[in-house]
């Protein structure tokens, strides 16, 4: 992946000081172990503490933890630092102090957990952060730049993430599930973690996984699949040994784990009569079981719980609500510090496809919204990016901007579930930059703000929640299935951190994957840049969604989930298609929208033409804001699409004997499935909405 030894090449040829202390545990220790393990491949030296004056200055590279402040506390020792903050007595304090000089007043005046600078500075590189996570990540930062950060003129900058948790979960089952198999809407192999109900022997993969994770500011993992089976389950009692191991091979890398939990496992774990969040006995049960948890696993970061939804028990059995059952997790966790990701995909899965009174996309909005303030502040709803699933186009869900009083993460699937199972290439940076960019806030701030409790100016800021992903890994030879699915886990990472530009994401990516050819560099941009777009004008046309095979959700089927019980509709006629989500004549939707949003979606004047048949029933003649009609617009894009994905392949095929041949190979392979789906959903979609519409593509392209 994102790591090969020839990245570290910059670093490994120089001497290098890394000024850690013997207290900033196994995260520092990675660092040392980093650079060591480059300075002795490609020739450099590693100096570590104690240290003299002359030997930092003698140095090319410094990378030091400095404590919690630039002038204030540790590096000068001229003030205490800020409360909170111990000072630090490290003898290498004063050698580092005459290599940074008046460096650190620069910066923040108190530096964030995370946080760190990075630049030349004095004819050397400097990489300072006030804790390990901090120094990792700027150790990352610098290796990323390659030789700029090593040579050149002084540049310096501060960087720290955004959000304070950038999270993964993974949708992995401890033994092989009859329907879903071992990970759920997986598409790379089996489990990293899991086999035949236990932890693997062998956790080196594990290790190098927490290693890429690390180098990118993910710091923290969910371990195990949101839906808890009987095995799965007792994750939390029998198998703890197993979750301890897993955390053991994390911790180095500054990531916590993480258990998603069943809601009944005081009945099925431990032999109550009822699972009531208001029972005191079911409080004592969840509280003892976390006590024996952080007894084996004392920076276990908490629980991810899918509650009431899809089958899965809830509070809901026992006439409570979702703050109610939050909170009982969020009390037994509290004394040591851990949280609850409570998942708010809460929705009818039994309607009546004849009633269009009924609106999944309400849901999470109607369940949650009345429970804004009554969740305990270590609950983090998380609330996937659009009000469905995951579709290729969506709105940007209105719940992340009508809770101001309740912590908020924002989902986004990194696994391929409705965008191509990595059997497409399809790069999602573009998709999930759009969301977190966009201005759903009534006062203008962006999903990314408000997922990371930021506000602008004299505004008041919204509790921090996060950024969380559906990981994509899995045991296959490339991690991802698809080797360029690689790209879509790099990018989560560097986008949750608050990178903002995809394409710019997607160049790094390429710069480490592949080194410095610029063919390769251009190909692969050519590939994946605009891939999303491409896979959107294939497949559902104008945000319409889901005509997916049902169940397995690959590959084209107009009506497959039209007449089910899903409440996954459009609605398509002989007259028109689209679901009217309208205040005025449909199910109200738009109006769980803040200004201006409520009032664009509400009207087809105003409407985006990718979002118009999300909140709109129009007629195959109406006329987009692009100059098209509907029919022509269907037509047109999935006969486009296909030909971009031809184009797609002819441009990888040019990088034979440029790129390792296992990896050309598996990625022609999958190019060369895209191209017969996106053939099939091509022809699919254009004949089923002529022999709907009975209107000619104007064209003249063949139709079956």
């Amino acid at each position: 992946m994102w790591l090969p030894d020839e990245a570290f090449r910059p670093l490994g040829s120089r001497r290098v000081l890394v000024a850690v202390g013997p207290d900033d545990g196994p995260v520092a220790e990675t660092v040392v172990a980093e650079v060591a393990a480059a300075t002795e491949r490609f020739g450099g030296s590693l100096v570590t503490s104690p240290v003299t004056v002359d030997e930092a200055l003698a140095c090319d590279v410094v990378l030091a933890i400095v404590g919690s402040a630039g002038t204030v506390g540790t590096a000068s020792a001229t003030m205490p630092p800020p409360p909170g903050h111990p000072p630090r007595t490290d003898p290498y304090l004063r050698a580092v102090q005459a290599v940074v000089e008046d460096l650190l007043a620069l910066g923040s005046s108190v530096l964030s957990p995370g946080m760190f600078g990075l630049g030349r500075h004095r004819g050397r590189t400097v990489v300072v952060a006030a804790d390990a996570a901090g120094l990792l990540y700027g150790l990352h930062a610098m290796v990323r730049r390659g030789e700029a950060a090593l040579s050149g003129l002084d540049d310096f900058v501060w960087d720290l993430p955004v959000s304070s948790v950038r999270m993964l979960d993974h949708w992995d089952n401890t033994v092989v599930h009859p329907v879903m198999g071992q990970v759920e809407r997986g598409y790379a192999g089996g489990s990293i973690f899991w086999s035949e109900g236990r932890v693997r022997d062998d956790l080196s993969r594990v290790a190098q996984y927490a290693r890429l994770l690390g180098s990118v500011g993910i710091n923290a993992v969910g371990l195990n699949n949101v839906n808890v089976h009987a095995a799965e389950a007792r994750l939390l009692t029998d198998h703890l040994d197993d979750v301890a191991r897993l955390a053991d091979a994390f911790r180095p890398h500054g990531i916590r784990v993480y258990l998603s939990v069943s809601f009944a496992a005081p009945i099925t774990l431990g032999g109550l009569e009822t699972a009531d969040p208001l029972d005191p006995a079911v409080q004592d049960w969840w509280a003892s079981a976390f006590r024996r948890v952080y007894e084996a696993i004392p920076d276990f970061g908490g629980v991810v719980v899918k509650a009431d939804s899809e089958g899965q028990p809830g509070p809901f059995a026992y006439g409570r609500d979702h703050a109610d059952g939050a909170n009982l997790l969020a009390r037994a966790l509290r004394p040591f510090g851990g949280t609850v990701f409570w998942r708010a995909f809460v929705y009818d899965h039994h309607q009546d496809w004849r009633d269009r009174s009924t609106d999944r996309a309400r849901a999470a909005y109607d369940h949650f919204t009345p429970l804004d303030g009554r969740f305990d502040d270590n609950v983090v709803l998380q609330v996937k990016y659009g009000p469905m699933d995951f579709q290729t186009r969506e709105p940007v869900s209105p719940v992340i901007a009508a809770m101001p009083r309740t912590r908020l993460a924002v989902e986004l699937q990194v696994t391929q579930e409705y965008t191509g199972q990595q059997q497409h290439a399809c790069y999602l940076g573009s998709q999930w930059a759009e969301v977190l960019e966009f201005p759903l806030a009534e006062d203008g701030r962006p999903v990314s703000w408000i997922a990371a409790g930021l506000s602008e100016g004299d505004g008041q800021p919204t509790p921090a929640g996060g950024i969380v992903g559906v990981s994509n890994v899995g045991t296959d030879e490339f991690w991802t299935g698809h080797p360029l699915a690689q790209a879509n886990l790099y990018a989560f990472a560097r986008l949750a951190w608050g990178e903002e530009d995809p394409v710019a994401v997607l160049d790094e990516w390429i710069g480490l994957t592949f080194r410095d050819d610029p063919v390769v560099r251009s190909a692969v941009h050519a590939v994946l840049d605009d891939s999303w777009h491409t896979y959107e004008s294939y497949t559902a046309p104008l945000s319409v969604g889901f005509m997916v095979r049902p169940g397995h959700h690959y590959g084209p089927d107009v009506d497959g989930y039209e007449y089910t019980a899903w409440g996954t509709y459009h609605y398509a006629d002989r007259d028109g298609i689209g679901v009217d989500r309208t205040r005025a004549t449909g199910t109200g939707f738009t109006g769980q929208y803040p200004s201006p949003w409520r009032d664009v979606y509400e009207s087809v004047e105003t409407c985006p033409d990718e979002l118009l048949l999300f909140f709109h029933h129009v007629p195959y003649t109406h006329v987009l804001h692009s100059g098209s009609t509907v029919i022509q617009h269907i037509y047109d894009t999935h006969a486009d699409g296909y030909d971009e994905v031809v184009r797609m392949g002819e441009t990888w095929e040019s990088l034979r004997g440029r790129v390792p041949d296992a990896f050309f190979d598996r990625v022609s392979e999958r190019l060369a499935e895209q191209e017969r789906s996106a053939r099939e959903w091509r022809d699919h979609v254009r004949s089923a909405f002529f022999r709907r519409s009975g209107i000619p593509d104007a064209t003249g392209r063949t139709i079956y």
